[in-house]
């Protein structure tokens, strides 16, 4: 597994309700992603980055989502570039699920 985390600044600092907001805005998009098993939206609390943290099945499968067309997107909607940083994920503990995930 694979875990992305993307972040940009803003030009302003928005407020939780204002980001939650854009969020929930966007949110549809990422349902139904193929190897996307988790998206968290994420707000520092000074309010003047957005981002999200990604828990994907394969780096494969992460690639695929940040295109330019991913990245024009992100520009359109924040006035900025987002910057993208992979870590790997070889265990996740999920306690919605109460499961241990490995990928082997």
């Amino acid at each position: 597994m694979i875990t992305t985390m993307t972040s940009f600044p803003l030009s302003k600092p928005v407020t939780r309700e204002e980001a939650r907001s854009i969020f929930l805005s966007t949110a549809s998009t990422y349902q139904g992603v193929p190897g996307l098993i988790r998206k968290v939206y994420v707000l520092p609390q000074d309010g003047t980055t957005v981002g999200g943290i990604y828990l994907w099945k394969s780096r494969e499968d992460a690639e695929k989502m940040y295109t330019e067309a991913w990245h024009a997107f992100v520009r359109l909607r924040y006035g900025a570039d987002a910057t993208v940083t992979y870590f790997e994920s070889p265990v996740v503990v999920d306690n919605l699920t109460e499961q241990i995930l490995s990928d082997e």
